[in-house]
């Protein structure tokens, strides 16, 4: 059990007979009146997002939240394919299942597959990946200190934002949380 005034952002938790993830919170202490714990939170099945009050002492069961290492294997226009790297077993997962969570993973990359009481219901990417940039426009030499950026295609076919220096061909390190830049490889 929690305690909605120790909630912490990616906290799991079962409320009405659901299962949410703390996606934002806020502690309110107003001048007049008891305290309360303002949150956003994300139902990890439908992936809808509500707003909820609670007390600071309210309770709430925690939900356990199963992460298994499995390896994208490929995808068949329907099903995305996953095994799991000990025990060799795969398991399918639909399009609404896996979302974008795989904007940035090759084939052969490994995740992480998020289930709840053996069902499964999503996919994590790694936290860094280095991909190729295969279109963009070119480079130029000296548009290294303007901060001006360009779009560039991935392998994977997610376009980010680099620098003006990224061609065609250079690898590149993106953090897939934020879908951001980090550096050339």
């Amino acid at each position: 059990m929690v305690e909605a005034g120790d909630f912490r952002k990616g906290l799991t938790i079962e409320y009405d007979g659901q299962i949410f993830q703390v996606i934002e919170f806020l502690h309110v202490k107003p001048g007049k009146g008891a305290a309360f714990v303002r949150t956003k939170l994300k139902n990890i099945k439908t992936g809808a997002v509500i707003e909820k009050t609670f007390r600071p002492d309210e309770r709430m069961p925690l939900a356990h939240i199963e992460r298994r290492e499995m390896q994208y294997l490929y995808n068949d226009g329907e099903l995305y394919y996953f095994m799991d790297t000990q025990t060799y077993e795969q398991i399918a997962l639909s399009q609404e299942m896996v979302g974008d969570a795989l904007k940035f993973v090759k084939e052969n990359m490994t995740v992480t597959v998020l289930s709840h009481n053996g069902s499964v219901f999503g996919v994590e990417p790694p936290r860094f990946v280095e991909l190729e940039v295969i279109e963009t426009e070119p480079g130029f030499k000296g548009d290294t200190q303007t901060g001006a950026t360009k779009p560039a295609k991935v392998e994977t076919g997610a376009v980010i934002q680099v620098p003006l220096f990224i061609n065609v061909g250079d690898k590149i390190k993106i953090d897939t949380s934020t879908e951001e830049y980090l550096s050339r490889v």
